[in-house]
């Protein structure tokens, strides 16, 4: 017995060692991905506190150099209440709300149809337009704006919000199409085949059979409109002068910043109120948002 049990047990011990050091590997690999992520989360969520620990102090507070500017000796919500009540701060946020939801309308109306055709269709110069869709979104805002500036004025819209609902899709159609591309052209071939069998034409197709199936690289899409509208800063500061019809990110910087005075807590509360529409879709819709930019990555 003892000669078969040193038989049977003499070549387990490399496995058992074998096992151990691949237990201690992946436990020294789970400690260091934590701690990589602990320095991340700890960089990226200082600014966002350190405004959270502003907006809640009174400007007597802000201006006392001498206290910690990480901690808040009285919390109040004095500057919310005051964004909120007495300044433009609300029509700011609603025109911001208005020209996002008219921009990403008018992103998904283009691009879905235009994905769809380059992505399926495959009709002469169906790759090169393709491409040239995406080449237009790497053109940078700062050589644009000058030409748009020219057109919205020849058009009477300088000085109207209605003007970035017109602007903003030049940004968001290209890379939204680009996505969308990729997502309609992970689909099965088949599909079109079966669907031409039973009688649909081209739009039965893709409000039937493709809408449904791509949801979530149109969700991604949607996503991405929404975030460059709502945070876009570059044109509304170039369009928008009066502050009536500014939207929130030059709303903030034009009505709390007059001259060298600074209103910090409110510009705080204001920037904060701002980034909880994307923070609450971002939250929602992430795993759709991923699996939508991993399938127009890797196809198309």
């Amino acid at each position: 017995m003892s000669g078969a049990s040193m038989a049977t047990g003499a070549p387990a011990a490399p496995a058992y060692r074998k096992v151990g050091s691949l237990r201690r590997e992946r436990r020294w690999a789970l400690i260091g991905a934590y701690a990589a992520l602990a320095v991340f989360v700890v960089f990226f969520l200082l600014p966002p506190f350190h405004m959270l620990i502003t907006s809640l102090k009174s400007s007597a507070e802000i201006a006392d150099l001498s206290g910690n500017p990480w901690t808040v000796s009285r919390p109040t919500l004095e500057n919310y209440w005051a964004l909120l009540t007495h300044g433009s701060y609300p029509i700011h946020f609603r025109n911001s709300v208005i020209v996002t939801l008219c921009t990403v309308a008018i992103t998904m109306l283009i691009s879905i149809p235009a994905a769809f055709a380059l992505a399926r269709m495959r009709f002469w110069g169906s790759t090169v337009l393709a491409t040239g869709v995406f080449l237009t979104y790497l053109v940078p805002e700062t050589l644009l704006f000058i030409p748009l500036f020219q057109i919205i004025g020849g058009m009477g819209l300088y000085n109207n919000m209605w003007a970035m609902v017109l602007i903003y899709p030049t940004l968001t159609v290209p890379f939204c199409t680009w996505i969308m591309i990729g997502y309609f052209g992970s689909i099965p071939k088949e599909l079109d085949e079966a669907a031409l069998i039973d009688g649909a034409n081209h739009f039965q197709m893709l409000w039937k059979i493709f809408i449904p199936v791509a949801l979530p690289g149109i969700l991604a899409a949607t996503i991405f409109a929404f975030t460059v509208s709502w945070a876009q800063f570059l044109y509304p500061m170039a369009f928008l002068v009066s502050s009536d019809q500014m939207v929130l990110t030059t709303g903030i910087v034009s009505d709390l910043i007059r001259g060298d005075t600074f209103q910090w807590g409110m510009i705080m509360a204001g920037a904060l109120l701002a980034a909880l529409p994307p923070l609450l879709v971002y939250a929602f819709l992430m795993d759709y948002y991923i699996a939508g930019l991993t399938a127009g990555a890797t196809k198309g």
